[in-house]
This record gives C-alpha cells, sequence and structure tokens, in this order.
C-alpha cells in the first residue's frame, strides 16, 4: 500500500506516505498512486484541505537510485528523468494554483523532490527531527521539483542559492530560522496542529483560496499594474458569487459566514 487517506470535519483529508513510499517517493508506481490520489482529493467539492505527511524518518525523498542507475546503464535516463520531472511539475501547479489548501506535516526528511512537495505547499509544519536537503549537487544535477522558484521566494535568492552550493541540510531550527517553515511541533502533536490549519484555512470561500495563492505567486513576478489588473479581474470575478452575498449578509448581521466552499457555476 502506498498510502492511505483519512477524511476529517471541515473538509480535510489527511494522506499518509507508507513507509516505504515515503522513502522512495518517485518510483514510477508510488507516484502514480500518490498524484492521482491528490488529483482526485483536488477534484472532490467536499475537500478544501489536503495534510500531507510521511512515515518514520522520512517525509518524502527523492529519485529512485538504483533505478537511474539501471537507466543509465540502458541508456533510457533521458527518458526517464524527462517523464518523472513532466509528472512532477503538472501536479506542482495544480497544487500551487488549486482553491485547496495544503498543509506539509514534515515528519523527517524532505530531500530532492520531496523538498519541492513541501515548500509547494499553502502551510508547513515541521517535527523537530526533520531534515531538508536538496541533494541535486550530490548526484551531478542541477536542482529540480520546483525548488529553484519557491525556495527564493521563502527564503531569500542569496540564501537559497547558497542552500544549493553548499549541498546543505538543514534541521527544522535552521529551516524556521530562514523561513523555509512556519513552525516546529512537538512529533506527536504535528497532525492535531495539522489538522487546526487545515480547518481554519480551508473555511474561506473557493474563490478567496484559489485567487491569492495565484495572486501571491504571480505578485513576485509581475509590474505593480499588471498585478492590479490581476486582482481586479479575481475581485469583480468572486463578487458574483454566492459567497460574496453570504459574506456580506454574514457581515451585516455580526455572525460568522457559512461559506459554500466550492467552485460556482
Amino acid at each position: 500500500m502506498v498510502l492511505t487517506v483519512d477524511r476529517h470535519e471541515g473538509g480535510v483529508a489527511l494522506v499518509t506516505l507508507s513507509p516505504e513510499a515515503a522513502k522512495n517517493t518517485f518510483t514510477k508506481s508510488n507516484f502514480d498512486v500518490f498524484k492521482k490520489t491528490i488529483e482526485n482529493l483536488m477534484e472532490d467539492v467536499t475537500c478544501s484541505s489536503i495534510i500531507l505527511t510521511g512515515n518514520g524518518k522520512f517525509f518524502s525523498a527523492g529519485g529512485p537510485i538504483n533505478e537511474f542507475a539501471d537507466a543509465i546503464d540502458s541508456g533510457e535516463i533521458s527518458q526517464m528523468i524527462g517523464d518523472m520531472t513532466a509528472s512532477l511539475h503538472s501536479l506542482l501547479i495544480k497544487i500551487r494554483t488549486s482553491s485547496t489548501v495544503f498543509i506539509a506535516a514534515i515528519n523527517g526528511a524532505a530531500a530532492g523532490g520531496g523538498l519541492g512537495l513541501a515548500l509547494a505547499m499553502d502551510y508547513r509544519i515541521s517535527s523537530p527531527r526533520a531534515k531538508f536537503a536538496a541533494s541535486f549537487f550530490s548526484l551531478g544535477l542541477s536542482p529540480d521539483g520546483g525548488t529553484t522558484w519557491l525556495l527564493p521566494r521563502l527564503i531569500g535568492p542569496q540564501k537559497a542559492k547558497k542552500f544549493f552550493f553548499n549541498n546543505e541540510i538543514w534541521n527544522s531550527q535552521l529551516a524556521l530560522d530562514n523561513g523555509a517553515i512556519d513552525e516546529i511541533c512537538d512529533e506527536e502533536e504535528i497532525i492535531s496542529r495539522s489538522l487546526e490549519i487545515a480547518k481554519e484555512w480551508g473555511k474561506w470561500a473557493f474563490l478567496s483560496r484559489r485567487s491569492t495563492k495565484q495572486l501571491l505567486d504571480a505578485s513576485t513576478s509581475t509590474f505593480f499594474e499588471t498585478q492590479l489588473e490581476f486582482e481586479r479581474a479575481l475581485i469583480l470575478s468572486a463578487s458574483l458569487t454566492d459567497d460574496f452575498a453570504e459574506g456580506v449578509s454574514a457581515f451585516m448581521e455580526k455572525r460568522e459566514p457559512n461559506f459554500n466552499h466550492i467552485e460556482e457555476e
């Protein structure tokens, strides 16, 4: 079994990788199941937040080295790397542009593509024993998994460059100090804390969640005028929804809003 999915109140799904899948997330057999599971949950209108966690010593580790060696010997390495990155990249784009809130409950090592998965999440909670490593330079590769786009936006470009070129391995405290994660939580409480954040962030309207994620990602690579036009287009779209009408009514009636959490036709 590659993973388990546990559903919780508040529209939260907890995805837990098996020990083997956490250690070898990016074998084709493991990643195909993982990707399909995440995509199905994103399409489920009853799911507004997803928590991803690993098992044992690993949150999620990168490429299958033994398979790399076989593919090099057979002359199929280019096809293998191309297929692997295409599959991962398409999932990362969906995670970053989806209305679904993603929480990383980082129980152990996040390395290679697994580091990219963690960085792509909307909120990162780490146990004290977690480790963070890119590891690409150790293999003679350039970084992948979105790490060269995601990490500089969290910690700054020069710190990111030093992280890659020094082939650094960060513990949780160093990751927190540098801004790569949001908080550290005792291991026995990491899931309960993740559930709190997932419920709180997932309670907002569909377009509030999706548009904010998209606007923040766009803000670092567009001119101010372009960003204003993007904001205007998205807030105009949101203003036509039942969720906006509910938000106005709730404000006027001095109560908590009850949003639909789904995309309206």
